[in-house]
């Protein structure tokens, strides 16, 4: 996946993939240990533990190089310093869906998302559908649950 596009991401995303990175360097002697330990063994054709430490080795080294180059492209954005009347990356949207209940979502990056903490992906149906909306502003989206209806009533950089 050798992209240069950035990645826009908060402060806590970044934060965590860079905790997930150190994490899985630790990772990485153990897994060599454990080769050296199941090589150790004898015959590696019939090695369970030697090919599963073999296939877990493979894994933490994809994960390492796919966090490595998220890392490398990100875009850190700090909502505090954002401001305007339109939603963008970061902001805090509060919305009054078609039974007039209140739910706010936080824009974020892919990495952070979690719609049940009130965040959602900027690239996600509702979080395409919101960039750009203002106060007051309908909005319609399709998800695989059917067709919402929002009406945006604050923006807010927090």
């Amino acid at each position: 996946m050798a992209t240069t596009e950035k990645l826009p991401m908060l402060v806590e995303g970044h934060d965590m993939l860079t905790a997930e990175l150190k994490r899985l360097k630790v990772e990485r002697p153990e897994i060599i240990d454990a080769i050296e330990e199941a090589r150790a063994h004898g015959d590696l054709s019939e090695n369970a533990e030697y090919h599963a430490a073999k296939e877990r080795q493979g894994q933490v080294e994809a994960m390492i190089a796919d966090i490595e180059d998220r890392l490398a492209r990100a875009l850190v954005i700090d909502p505090t310093t954002l401001s305007g009347d339109k939603v963008v990356f970061g902001a805090t949207v509060h919305l009054v869906d078609e039974d007039d209940k209140p739910v706010t979502y936080q824009i974020v990056g892919q990495t952070e998302a979690d719609a049940r903490s009130g965040k959602i992906s900027f690239s996600s149906p509702l979080g395409r559908a919101l960039i750009g909306r203002r106060v007051d502003d309908d909005v319609e989206v399709t998800v695989p649950s059917g067709d919402r209806y929002y009406v945006v009533s604050r923006i807010e950089f927090i």
